[in-house]
């Protein structure tokens, strides 16, 4: 821990559960801010933009702003500015992200549901009034049957299959909840191709991370509740990787995990203990 000087921090499940911060996250990260380490919020979630987490996260006395935070759907829209410049886009997403798109081009739900603007008798696999990406944002209510099956078509004729994250689910104060990932598996089999997936556990969303604070992989440590798309992910890029157990931890995740986390610790309070060295795991 002695050449860490950047910290990439998960936010739900972590720092908070439902939004509600954890107990001594808090001061945790006032103590790992104040010693001068770098930090980055480094978030799967596509409910909020990074403006609107922001503000929640002061409200709750989180010592950070805007440009802390590092959110999927923004390592989304730099992904198909490279990929797949001025490409028209079809967004399945709970959660009003467009922020964080930038300038990503999003079709009109109404105008793409209708037959008429999307097939073409002479044509069928590649309709031309149809998205040329399918976004798979966060789940929600808007994951029916009728949103999947449009995004299912879509991909059938053509369509590249962008997946913000695939995330299986998430903890909030009612308990476990179902996330994109599973719907995700589904399109990917029915549909016969494998998603691009630019949020965690892509190795390019924790270098833009590391980009950020200016920092190299052996330099950082990457704190999340996830083993496999948090600390694992974290770890194949050079970044050590600590555990947490809180948010969706769970004791069977850990011991079916395709690997070992570098540190388990019991919540992110004792973050700043095993940054010193202080801590026993």
């Amino acid at each position: 821990m002695e050449s860490v000087r950047a910290v990439l921090i998960d936010i739900d499940g972590v720092l908070t559960v439902s939004w509600r911060p954890l107990p001594g996250a808090v001061e945790a990260l006032r103590e790992i801010r104040a010693a001068g380490f770098g930090v980055a919020l480094v978030t799967n979630t596509t409910s909020r933009t990074r403006a609107v987490i922001a503000g929640t996260l002061r409200e709750a006395g989180f010592p950070v702003d805007a440009q802390d935070i590092l959110t999927a759907p923004v390592v989304t829209a730099a992904h198909l500015a490279e990929h797949a410049p001025g490409a028209r886009c079809l967004l399945l997403n709970s959660g009003d992200i467009a922020e964080d798109l930038g300038d990503v081009i999003l079709l009109d739900q109404e105008a793409v549901e209708d037959p008429e603007a999307v097939e073409d008798p002479e044509n069928p696999e590649g309709a031309s009034g149809g998205p040329d990406v399918v976004i798979v944002g966060g789940a929600g209510p808007e994951f029916g049957y009728a949103a999947l099956n449009r995004a299912f078509r879509h991909v059938r004729r053509g369509a590249r299959l962008v997946a913000v994250h695939r995330n299986l689910y998430w903890r909030t104060d009612e308990g476990l909840q179902l996330d994109s990932g599973a719907f995700l598996l589904g399109l990917e089999k029915a549909a016969g191709v494998e998603a691009e997936v630019v949020g965690k556990p892509s190795r390019a969303f924790f270098e833009a991370a590391l980009a950020r604070l200016g920092a190299r992989a052996d330099e950082a440590v990457m704190i999340g509740d996830d083993v496999e798309s948090d600390v694992l992910a974290a770890q194949a890029a050079g970044i050590t990787g600590v555990l947490v157990r809180t948010g969706k931890y769970r004791p069977d995740t850990l011991r079916a995990a395709g690997g070992t986390p570098d540190h388990v610790i019991d919540s992110f309070a004792q973050l700043p203990a095993l940054l010193r060295g202080s801590v026993q795991q």
